[in-house]
């Protein structure tokens, strides 16, 4: 079975390393709300009343995990006050753009999904735009996209329901849409003003305020995480233990409008993980902008690290993998290293984007040195057997010689990364590197770039060729209709970012002794062969 082979990396340039666009593509999460509303709908019928409805919102999904969770969050505030949440925008009433402000093009993605949002609006539908972009270009947007009804930042997305509710209400009531926080509404408990304390803060007098632009500051406390309306499969979902980020990289505009670093504190995350758990999630991929500083700033009051964080999750009931996403090259202790070495649910797998490797780019970059990073990449497959490494660099980067970028191909050729993405540098807004003056022209970015992931083809194809014959644990995710295979995914591929491993059943005469495969299982498989970098595998 063959699929297009993934520039596996210039798509990698959509977040620190990825990015993801996502509508809301679970309808698990909403078959109790359909199966209300049919029921209402077939009394009211039968008592020959006009059908009343609450507000429906759907979401567009833009950019990095971190943003999966603040979207699934948000959904989960708007149903918790009354909301219907939809997947098709067309029968939304309000859709929100939830947009990703990273780089060029993650920003020109999200301006198009505003644009197309509105034009099937057709001035109908509230559009309603938060994320990155709304954080880091508020006023902007304002000026630029009238079409928009709201924008709100980060430290506004508790007011975001009666924010929507109040956009609504400057609507004619033609659809006679019920307001999820008119206290005459009987699908609601509490009264509004209680619901707004909750929700915001704990103001009972709170005004909202008529302003179109609430962007607030760019480091707000933590909210609870437990009550999301799930994005992701059930099965694997992703932990935030952190937000913002202290490291001042020239490149790199995310501590501007994502906040500085702070770590969520210990027992609500072990409380988010146990709430995933319970409804089915086996693997968390634990997220920040840099994982691997989790309780640092927390070491004073707690005196707990990740290596503690890591062993306790691995406690929770039903959780069978445990994936370490965007580590810094640093803080790697050896208790961390020992603890995701040992703890057998925690995936041999880290990525660390490294950005580059020769001396005077990590200097132009402000990152560690080659040989802190070299040093750091031999220690972690020396002490953790089986370890797969993830990576990213950025190719063209202001200065780059073509020695430089050879320099670069020879260390990935030596050391053979498991995982590689690769990116052409991108000019950010209000970074020092934007105003370096010895720009990589455009084209010779991405050339460089192009034979970055080219040579690491072949590298990951080798790999992919050397677990062919090995039996493996493959969680399954969903069935390929295309492929006529299931798809699924062994504890060294991290979801949507990396290859996949397309499993078929087990050809026996007595089929129904056989357990037939369904999404979220955890199956032993046979790898048989591979195409490209993914595998393929029968279910045993």
């Amino acid at each position: 079975r063959r699929r297009k082979a993934p520039l596996s990396s210039s798509s990698s340039s959509r977040r620190r390393d990825h990015h993801h666009h996502r509508a809301i593509s679970n309808p698990e999460n909403y078959n109790d709300v359909q199966k209300k509303a049919a029921a209402g709908k077939a009394t009211n019928e039968s008592k020959g009343e006009k059908k009343k409805k609450n507000a429906r919102v759907s979401l567009v999904g833009l950019g990095c995990p971190k943003n999966v969770v603040d979207a699934e969050v948000m959904l989960g505030d708007m149903r918790k006050n009354g909301y219907d949440v939809t997947e098709n925008h067309e029968d939304a009433d309000a859709i929100i753009i939830n947009s990703c402000g990273f780089i060029d093009d993650a920003k020109s993605e999200s301006v198009e999904a505003i644009l197309e949002a509105s034009k099937l609006s057709g001035g109908k539908k509230k559009i309603v735009v938060t994320g990155c972009l709304a954080q880091r270009y508020g006023e902007d947007l304002q000026k630029e996209l009238p079409e928009v009804d709201l924008i709100v930042g980060f430290e506004n997305y508790g007011m975001l329901p009666s924010l929507v509710e109040e956009s609504l209400r400057e609507r004619d009531d033609e659809s006679r849409i019920v307001s999820p926080f008119d206290p005459a509404s009987q699908k609601r408990s509490g009264s509004a003003t209680g619901t707004m304390s909750k929700n915001i803060i704990t103001n009972d007098d709170l005004v909202l305020p008529k302003k179109k632009t609430l962007v607030g500051g760019n480091s707000p406390p933590f909210r609870s995480e437990i009550d999301r309306v799930r994005i992701t499969p059930k099965h694997s979902a992703y932990l935030r233990v952190a937000e913002g980020c202290d490291h001042k990289c020239t490149f790199c505009a995310i501590p501007s409008f994502r906040g500085k670093f702070r770590s969520k504190k210990f027992e609500p995350i072990v409380d988010e993980a146990k709430a995933l758990g319970q409804l089915g999630a086996k693997e968390l991929c634990l997220i920040a902008e840099d994982t691997n500083q989790w309780g640092m700033d927390l070491r004073a009051q707690d005196g707990r690290g990740l290596a503690e964080l890591l062993e306790t999750l691995a406690e929770v009931d039903g959780i069978e993998w445990i994936r370490i996403l965007y580590a810094y090259p640093s803080y790697f202790s050896d208790e961390l290293i020992t603890a995701i070495a040992d703890v057998p649910q925690v995936c041999k797998y880290i990525d660390i984007p490294l950005q580059h490797i020769t001396n005077l780019s990590l200097l132009r970059m402000n990152r560690p040195p080659r040989q802190h990073a070299e040093d750091l990449l031999y220690k972690l497959r020396d002490r953790i057997p089986g370890l797969a490494l993830r990576t990213t660099f950025i190719s063209g980067f202001p200065g780059e010689t073509e020695e430089e970028h050879e320099e670069l191909m020879q260390f990935c050729r030596e050391f053979k990364f498991e995982r590689l993405g690769a990116f052409a540098y991108s000019e950010e807004d209000g970074t020092p590197a934007a105003e370096y003056p010895d720009q990589v022209p455009d084209d010779l970015r991405a050339l460089r770039r192009d034979q970055l992931v080219a040579q690491q083809q072949e590298i990951s194809e080798s790999f992919a060729q050397s677990r062919i014959g090995q039996t493996l644990d493959v969680l399954i995710d969903s069935f390929d209709e295309d492929m006529n295979a299931w798809v699924g995914r062994t504890s060294l591929e991290a979801p949507d970012i990396d290859p996949v491993v397309f499993v078929s059943e087990e050809e026996k005469e007595e089929r129904e002794l056989v357990q037939r495969i369904e999404p979220g299982q955890m199956r032993k498989c046979k790898i048989v062969g591979s195409s490209l970098f993914d595998l393929e595998a029968v279910a045993l």
